[in-house]
């Protein structure tokens, strides 16, 4: 596909949302006259956010982990089980939430698929597209398409809309809406080069600006002596994970360098859908990676690495440069209390061509609500999501009570919906206050991310130093900023529910291609990418291409 054609196709966020805090009508409850004369009237005016007279109780399952534990030993009054959200939800709505069994997450999925497989569900669910679709077929979920066309507030329907590909196809059978998408963020997948400005400046480098530049700064971290370090014999210029497509210590970033899309379908020169995994782009990345690896830039011990060990290496100084989400300073940000000179920055991604790269994000819609066959009550899951939403961005939000206190009281609801461009949305508040010196006039999310801020900027908090990194006037949503001013944002072309093979096909496919990969990369000739991709499209990728391209 020629550069100018994949321009056509780029995902644009173009401000498709509005403002949150101002783009629906909720009701004014104070000045209410109904609400003075009758106690039993409704909170709100919208139908999906009215109580019921007769409580409504509706079961759930549960999974908790150890940072859950620890979220909830913050609160005095507050526990998993009954939380500041189960009492809102019954005191707004009238809906008592019971939990059908809670479980750690070592043995939570076990026994979900053991559940799902019995029939033995609980009112509402999460469920993933695999078996949203084997309970669609074995009849045990409602049809959630009337119910969310009539519940759905205002706001929620706007926060469904944000993503450009729309989440509800992924969750449409038949055309039968058989579950409600959880929506992640696309424009949060976003890469950035994420570098030791600290190591720059020791050995006078300049920030990168093309794929060569990377690759000096990737060998001179590894083998420069002025470099010094009391917790390692040892330095990489880049840090890769096992996995390869990570959201930090990723190669989605450095692939698209080279043109090479490997983790998402795009369009040939016909404008048929093709893997970009299966390019011939792919191979100029892996030729280089293949070379740092053997000059010792890479760990050569990648392959048996997950995050947790590689931050086990940043915190000891072993690596310098890594490509990563806007999250990644919050990983990295331990480094600076073995080394307190250690400070990071982000920077945008680069090319090998002199142009632009082009930044591809994925849909991170692959969850979903869905609701029993025979539970009398189905818009309960969508009045949930209402009021959720509106506790944290609605006109009667109290964000400081619902979603972050500091601590994010929000996981311990039991639904939770998030907009989308949230994050984006956030940091252009903070980057117009700035230019307006308005600061001390932000709201909600806005207003506690710079409060964090400004504790590492006047008081050198170090909590907020990942806030700063992230959401500061050169962090990483400033770039994100310039990537959406650019047209370099490249979605999915996929923009459909995953096909019968693709469900069946895509994990034999998925490890066929990552141990390709580590292979070419460890050492293995390149001409190996070709006997690969045979095999991708003899084991299935023919397959699921022809598939996609008949619908």
């Amino acid at each position: 596909m020629s550069r100018w054609q994949r321009k056509k196709r780029v995902f644009t966020v173009s401000l498709l949302f509005c403002y949150l805090m101002g783009c629906h009508k909720a009701h004014n409850v104070e000045n209410d006259p109904m609400m003075k004369e009758s106690k039993k009237s409704p909170l709100y005016e919208e139908l999906g956010l009215q109580k019921y007279e007769k409580v409504i109780n509706v079961s759930l399952v549960r999974e908790t982990t150890p940072s859950l534990r620890e979220l909830e030993s913050q609160f005095t009054n507050d526990t998993l089980m009954d939380n500041r959200w189960t009492k809102l939800l019954e005191e707004a709505l009238g809906i008592r939430v019971e939990y059908k069994w809670v479980e750690e997450d070592v043995v939570y999925h076990k026994k979900l698929a053991n559940s799902l497989m019995s029939g033995d569900l609980a009112d509402i669910t999460r469920v993933n597209r695999q078996q949203l679709r084997d309970l669609e077929r074995a009849n045990l979920i409602q049809d959630l398409t009337e119910v969310y066309d009539l519940y759905a507030t205002e706001l929620t329907k706007q926060v469904m809309e944000q993503e450009i590909e729309d989440p509800f196809k992924l969750a449409t059978i038949d055309e039968s809406m058989m579950g409600i998408p959880i929506l992640g963020s696309a424009v949060d997948t976003a890469q950035y080069i994420w570098i030791r400005t600290d190591w720059l400046e020791l050995l006078q480098l300049d920030p990168p600006k093309t794929m060569e530049d990377v690759l000096e700064i990737s060998e001179a971290f590894t083998l420069s002596d002025e470099i010094e370090n009391l917790h390692s014999d040892r330095r990489f210029g880049l840090a890769i994970s096992k996995y390869l497509w990570d959201p930090v210590m990723s190669l989605t970033g450095f692939m698209a360098g080279y043109q090479a899309y490997p983790t998402i379908w795009i369009e040939d020169e016909t404008g048929l859908l093709t893997y970009g995994g299966i390019q011939p782009e792919v191979k100029d990345g892996l030729l280089v990676l293949q070379e740092m690896y053997m000059n010792g830039q890479i760990d050569e011990e990648f392959f048996l690495k997950d995050g947790g060990k590689i931050k086990e290496q940043i915190i000891n100084g072993e690596v310098g440069m890594l490509f990563g989400e806007q999250w990644t300073p919050f990983l990295v940000q331990e480094s600076r209390k073995i080394d307190t000179k250690a400070n990071w920055k982000a920077f945008p991604l680069v090319s090998n061509h002199g142009e632009l790269p082009f930044v591809p994000i994925r849909n991170e819609s692959d969850q979903f609500w869905v609701v029993r066959e025979g539970f009398e009550h189905p818009e309960v899951l969508v009045k949930m999501i209402n009021l959720f939403l509106e506790k944290n961005w609605g006109e009667s939000a109290d964000y400081e009570r619902y979603y972050s206190t500091p601590y994010p009281i929000w996981q311990l609801a039991p639904i939770a919906q998030a907009p989308p461009l949230k994050n984006y949305q956030a940091f252009l508040e903070i980057e117009e206050a700035r230019g307006q010196e308005s600061l001390n006039q932000l709201e909600g999310e806005a207003r506690a991310i710079q409060r964090k801020i400004e504790d590492y900027l006047k008081e050198g908090d170090p909590d907020g130093w990942g806030w700063y990194l992230a959401y500061g006037d050169e962090g990483a949503y400033s770039i994100l900023d310039s990537y959406q001013a650019n047209d370099q944002l490249f979605h999915n072309q996929m923009n459909q529910a995953p096909t019968d093979l693709m469900l069946e096909y895509s994990p034999l496919l998925y490890n066929l291609q990552l141990t390709a990969y580590k292979n070419i990369i460890m050492g293995e000739p390149i001409e190996s990418f070709d006997e690969f991709v045979e095999d991708w499209k003899r084991m299935g990728g023919d397959k699921m291409m022809r598939e996609l391209n008949e619908k």
